[in-house]
């Protein structure tokens, strides 16, 4: 009787941890991704997160499909070309941005449209030449001040593969491309398929320009990047693509070295001829050598004003100055004819572009 007992306490004994395990299996099924609604239907159910860590919020830009469906956009995006693109953003009030030559040449096929919700932008039978960065944000005001969101803001680089333009058409087939000691130069040509691939070429002396990650790299959204402009690198440039075999060359690109920095303008002024009196013609001329690609605008203000007429012409050209330096000398010639005691005084010119302005002044005697 005794040897009963004790057998039956080492039976449950032996037991009683497989009852608890079989609990805990119970416990991680019943805590599962799915569970059962009144009902009879299935939902998911998503687990906190248990290491600390911030999730990454969803982008706002999303693709409308048919069917009232939407797909959330990544940071690139392959499309069909020729289906019409409608792209939408959340928010009241939306700023966007997309490719340049869409605004450049006013292009219809481009339309948005802000509703209470959302902002809408629909692009129809989009080609290979849209191919290019879309993006969106939220615009912030306090009172009239109004800026864009940058926590708010998300961007995607749309792609309109063609194979019969594995480049990005432009309207230039032959393109100026300046290179600069202080910052990278971009020769831009871009491919519509990211898959293809694309080799720097120099035209004369014939060679291939070797991508790595120090002096040349590549990007499919940018073209390719060198990163330390030398006049070494001056010449006629052009691109190859090779997609399934077939290859395909880019437009032409001329590459200068510039010789002037970025800055202010840099001024000169200067008479002609240098003395004058009652009666003669001069000519006020007023130069600046500047970056090849920056507009440059003068302001004149100079004696009897308003009260004698002159003549202003302003140009600009660019010229090699050096071993294969490229400057742009801009230039406004203020004219004075018959001159009058009215006449004499202090010629101020003002040059201004897009870094800065400068204002020399010249004083006109009469001999």
């Amino acid at each position: 009787m005794k040897l009963w007992i004790v057998g039956l306490f080492l039976v449950l004994l032996c037991m009683e941890p497989q009852n608890g395990a079989g609990q805990l299996l119970k416990r991680k099924k019943d805590v599962g991704e799915t569970q059962t609604r009144p009902g009879g239907k299935r939902v998911r159910i998503r687990l906190p997160n248990l290491n600390g860590k911030k999730v990454k919020s969803h982008s706002l830009l999303t693709q409308v499909l048919d069917k009232g469906r939407f797909l959330r956009l990544g940071e690139s995006t392959i499309l069909t070309p020729g289906r019409n693109l409608e792209l939408r953003c959340k928010g009241s009030h939306i700023g966007w941005s997309y490719p340049t030559y869409l605004d450049t040449f006013n292009d219809s096929r481009l339309s948005i449209k802000q509703s209470d919700k959302y902002s809408q932008l629909v692009l129809t039978s989009p080609s290979a030449a849209d191919t290019g960065p879309y993006s969106c944000w939220v615009i912030v005001c306090d009172g009239a001040e109004c800026h864009r969101d940058q926590d708010r803001t998300y961007a995607s680089y749309i792609y309109f593969p063609d194979k019969e333009h594995l480049f990005v058409p432009s309207a230039i087939h032959f393109e100026i491309v300046y290179l600069r000691p202080d910052m990278p130069t971009v020769v831009p040509c871009r491919v519509t398929e990211p898959q293809a691939k694309t080799s720097l070429h120099r035209e004369v002396p014939a060679e291939e320009i070797t991508a790595n990650t120090t002096r040349v790299t590549y990007d499919p959204t940018r073209g390719f990047v060198l990163q330390h402009s030398t006049p070494e690198n001056q010449g006629v440039f052009y691109c190859k693509a090779v997609f399934r075999e077939t290859p395909q060359v880019s437009n032409k690109y001329q590459l200068l070295y510039v010789e002037v920095p970025s800055g202010p303008p840099f001024v000169s002024l200067g008479a002609s001829p240098e003395t004058v009196r009652g009666g003669d013609n001069v000519n006020i001329t007023c130069t600046v050598l500047g970056e090849p690609e920056v507009d440059m605008s003068f302001t004149w203000s100079y004696p009897g004003q308003d009260q004698r007429p002159v003549h202003i012409l302003s140009s600009w050209r660019l010229v090699n100055r050096g071993m294969g330096y490229t400057t742009r000398v801009s230039q406004s010639v203020l004219t004075v004819e018959d001159i009058e005691t009215i006449d004499f005084g202090n010629y101020v010119c003002k040059a201004k572009n897009q870094h800065g302005e400068t204002v020399v002044t010249l004083k006109l005697n009469s001999t």
